[in-house]
């Protein structure tokens, strides 16, 4: 499965950490966070045509970064938010399923995005020393 989906916030953003009141010193998911999860959950039923049943499967992930302007980041600061939005949208049943993954940078294109394609994981190292006894 190949999905196109916005440019996620990074950690830093996605996560906030009220003061004070009845929510104070819990850590929740930021009104940026939030956006992203819906906007995420929308285009992945938009792509699909439908609401996705989750993969139970181990998973393997290879994600793409657009970056929407040219600053300097940190390339796994961005994952946390993608992962998790992708759970709320019923992709997987949980990020915990993916056993492997690749993360680059593409181009910068405005607004950003951002390209995963995901595939059942296949553990060729533990078939391949299998295979080898």
């Amino acid at each position: 499965m190949k999905l196109t989906l916005p440019f996620p916030p990074s950690v830093n953003t996605y996560w906030r950490s009220p003061n004070s009141g009845p929510l104070a010193g819990r850590h929740l998911i930021s009104a940026k966070g939030r956006q992203y999860r819906s906007d995420t959950t929308a285009a992945v039923i938009e792509q699909l045509r439908k609401i996705p049943k989750p993969f139970s499967a181990e998973l393997s992930v290879n994600v793409v970064l657009y970056p929407p302007e040219n600053r300097r980041r940190d390339l796994d600061n961005y994952l946390k938010a993608l992962f998790d939005s992708l759970t709320h949208a019923n992709v997987w049943e949980d990020d915990s399923q993916i056993k492997h993954m690749e993360v680059s940078w593409g181009p910068l294109i405005p607004k950003g995005s951002t390209e995963i394609t995901i595939r059942e994981f296949i553990n060729e190292t533990v078939t391949g020393a299998a295979a080898g006894q």
